[in-house]
């Protein structure tokens, strides 16, 4: 049988720790979606995995991402090390050898996209993959998945004729995170998972049920991330302060309760259609698939095209008196 996909990508906080504290980004979802899409469980379901009704099994693997720092070095020991020798049957690679490839491509990858290098398939196989070159296009599309659903970081091919590729913030957000730090890794991923649930819930959700979705996928308030740093001071901090989430009171709440809501850096940079558009390439479904935040999409769009014609009409305007 061919090699099973596996849509399955797990943040670590660290491959000693006791917890190994692991979840899901992307999981199957259901052919049909029932009228409360907006549901918690539909959240949870979507964007932090939790189990859904039986489908067939269509996933990607993401390996334990913590360990290796992001440097020269280690690319040079992927260079010469290797977990396991490649097998003759092009069929009958074990999964945990996949696996170690894509942790091997995915450092690779992240040190170009921090260097901000072109990088080849001539160079990947070279480099990375070398004797498991019969299985670069499953190792290939698991990365890019991983790169993906836990970095927000897209793959783009640049010139089909040699293979080469640049890697880019995933729904033309800038902000990475990454600071100078040679062995940060991006954090866009994250805010694409925090967006994506602040527009599922509508708008806005509780800080609290933010924590709560969060512990699915390893990451806890107060406890250093391997990825992520403190997720606190990240989320109610760092983004806050970089405009792509609102952190405020809950109207009448007392004692004080607190939600999160779209920044206006979030609302200039992306959309709610682009998000829904990535949630529905990750389950492999089209965005229609969800009725009411397809709707909800569309009228944010027609919101955007409204306001563009106002500012238009505005300037015109104001051009004209000028003139006058």
């Amino acid at each position: 049988p061919s090699l099973p996909q596996r849509r399955r990508c797990m943040f670590e906080e660290d491959l000693d720790s006791e917890r190994e504290a692991q979840g899901l980004l992307g999981a199957q979802i259901p052919e049909a979606v029932e009228e409360d899409t907006s549901s918690s469980s539909s959240t949870m379901c979507i964007v932090l995995g939790t189990p859904s009704p039986p489908q067939s099994p269509v996933s990607s693997s993401c390996p334990a991402l913590a360990s290796t720092p992001l440097n020269q070095s280690s690319i040079q020991e992927m260079e010469v090390s290797s977990t396991s020798q490649a097998l003759p049957d092009t069929e009958s690679l074990p999964s945990f050898v996949i696996d170690d490839r894509v942790g091997a491509l995915v450092d690779f990858l992240l040190l170009k996209y921090r260097t901000k290098e072109l990088t080849t398939k001539a160079e990947m196989l070279s480099r990375v993959i070398r004797e498991h070159q019969d299985h670069f296009s499953v190792i290939f599309r698991e990365t890019c998945e991983c790169l993906q659903l836990v970095f927000g970081v897209d793959v783009k091919e640049v010139d089909p004729s040699d293979h080469s590729y640049v890697l880019v913030n995933s729904l033309g957000l800038t902000y990475n995170g990454m600071g100078s730090d040679e062995h940060s890794r991006p954090k866009t991923g994250l805010l694409i998972l925090i967006l994506s649930l602040i527009f599922m819930e509508g708008d806005r959700v509780p800080e609290e049920e933010i924590w709560e979705k969060l512990s699915g996928v390893g990451i806890y308030a107060g406890s250093e991330h391997s990825i992520f740093g403190e997720p606190r001071e990240l989320i109610t901090g760092i983004l806050v302060q970089e405009q792509y989430l609102e952190y405020q009171q809950v109207p009448n709440s007392d004692p004080p309760h607190y939600e999160f809501l779209w920044g206006p850096r979030a609302h200039a940079e992306t959309s709610k259609m682009k998000i829904l558009e990535f949630l529905a390439e990750i389950n492999q479904c089209d965005p229609r698939s969800f009725p009411i935040w397809y709707e909800e999409a569309i009228r944010d769009q027609e919101e955007r095209a409204q306001a563009r014609i106002a500012t238009d009409m505005a300037s015109a305007s104001s051009s004209a008196m000028s003139v006058l």
